[in-house]
């Protein structure tokens, strides 16, 4: 059979070339081109294409199908999935390089295993006895994954399908998608049309076979997945884990998921024997000092259904020449612009000539807009010098005339904030009134100046 021909196209018109070129001649586009397979189409796909047409089907006359779940043995990386894998699903999965991608996998593979399932591991990356080093610090090479999680050290794209369809596994995951490549295409592994061709196989794969199918991706520097941006919309699900690399708490998140909610996030620790949930999300990110620190402020968040506290840190210095800096981790940098307008102008807080410098406690990144208020409350303490009082926890947004706003979930907040302990929270003053909830007194705020007043010691109201 003759080898499937490759031509560049131009993502911008589609103009196809036979040879890379760094502009298109068609529309100027620069670096456009991207080799692709030409796809003979069979004459009777082309004799289907011209037939009758399909009559549509009425909306409520659909047959309400159930979606099997297949857990995957982590109850964290199970909610942020919605409840598991979908039998033939295409999910990417990715995260910073050491960040804990192909231990997560192996124990999920271990996790299916458990259940009475094949998998199948295909590693472009490493030998099969790297695989085994790392299945022996997970404590793997007995009991069902042993024998249950077949390892393919294989980077051909067309191999590792035959041998899945062989197998026919519930699942099969390929570390890495990047170093996937077919025989079809003449760039290096990792180019735009090896993973974009590689991607399409592979939902071919997993909607032809009904496997799911987990494909591991990289990071570029800017923290998006390397490739083309088709790969993400290819895939039924995008997975990120996220996390300091010197830390040990790990964050898995769903930025896009055809079969359940994208505003989950799973909690993870990572310890000498792999990935383990953590008992007590909501504390995990909390941080014990023996006595207040100035500049420390506690809130309390909403990831999807589950509320955490976090620690917001923030440290002010005069700036010593130049533009002054704005320094945000795990924060909006430019809501930390925002925030240090609003309290010089409405809240007689003056950062304009200070460094200032803002940090979330554990590595977490969260753009709760309820971060707000004990952002400012933080920038106001660290200028003062003044610690903010025992027990308190606040949250809610602050608009640009300095005014408090309701943030969503407030009583899921309180009721997570009362059981860790907290004695007192600030939250913006609505209509309806503060709710009532046990073992916490709720004081609402108007505004960012009262916030301030009811939350710094010796802070005087304006």
């Amino acid at each position: 059979m003759a080898r499937p021909q490759s031509r560049y196209v131009c993502q911008a018109c589609g103009e196809a070339f036979l040879r890379w070129e760094g502009q298109c001649r068609s529309c100027s586009a620069w670096n456009s081109l991207v080799e692709t397979v030409v796809r003979e189409v069979p004459a009777a796909a082309r004799a289907r294409s011209h037939g009758p047409a399909p009559e549509p089907v009425p909306l409520a006359s659909l047959a309400d199908e159930v979606v099997p779940r297949l857990p995957v043995g982590l109850g964290e990386l199970d909610r942020v999935l919605g409840g598991g894998l979908v039998s033939g699903s295409l999910v990417l999965v990715g995260g910073e390089p050491g960040i804990g991608k192909s231990t997560l996998l192996l124990q999920a593979a271990a996790g299916l295993a458990a259940g009475g399932r094949t998998v199948l591991y295909a590693t472009g990356e490493e030998s099969s006895g790297q695989v085994r080093l790392r299945a022996e610090r997970l404590g793997l090479l007995t009991g069902p994954a042993a024998a249950a999680v077949r390892i393919l050290p294989e980077h051909d794209v067309e191999r590792i399908m035959a041998a899945a369809r062989v197998l026919h596994p519930a699942a099969v995951i390929v570390d890495s998608i990047q170093t996937a490549t077919l025989d079809e295409l003449d760039g290096p592994a990792g180019s735009v049309g090896q993973v974009r061709e590689a991607a399409l196989r592979f939902m071919e794969l997993a909607k032809g076979e009904g496997i799911a199918v987990i494909l591991v991706g990289h990071v570029t520097k800017d923290g998006s997945i390397a490739g083309p941006k088709t790969l993400e919309h290819l895939v039924d699900a995008v997975v990120s884990i996220e996390g300091e690399r010197g830390g040990t708490l790990r964050l898995v998140r769903a930025s896009k998921n055809r079969f359940g909610a994208t505003d989950e996030v799973g909690v993870l620790e990572m310890v000498e024997a792999g990935l383990r949930e953590v008992a007590d999300p909501a504390r995990a990110f909390l941080v014990e000092h023996p006595v207040p620190a100035p500049g420390s402020v506690v809130a309390a968040t909403l990831e999807g259904s589950r509320a955490l506290l976090v620690e917001v840190q923030a440290l002010v210095a005069p700036a010593g020449y130049g533009t002054a800096r704005r320094t945000a981790i795990g924060l909006d940098p430019n809501r930390l612009a925002l925030l240090v307008a609003v309290l010089g102008r409405r809240a007689g807080v003056g950062l304009g000539a200070h460094d200032v410098y803002a940090n979330l406690a554990g590595g977490i990144a969260v753009a709760d807009p309820g971060l707000d208020l004990p952002l400012a409350i933080a920038l106001a303490s660290t200028l003062r010098d003044r610690p903010v009082r025992p027990g308190t926890v606040a949250f809610g947004e602050v608009g640009l005339l300095g005014e408090l706003r309701a943030v969503g979930g407030t009583e899921r907040r309180l009721r997570e904030a009362a059981r860790l302990g907290f004695a007192r929270a600030l939250i913006p003053r609505t209509r309806s009134g503060p709710p009532t909830v046990a073992g916490i007194e709720v004081i609402p705020v108007a505004t960012v100046r009262d916030a301030l007043a009811g939350a710094i010691e010796g802070a005087e109201p304006g």
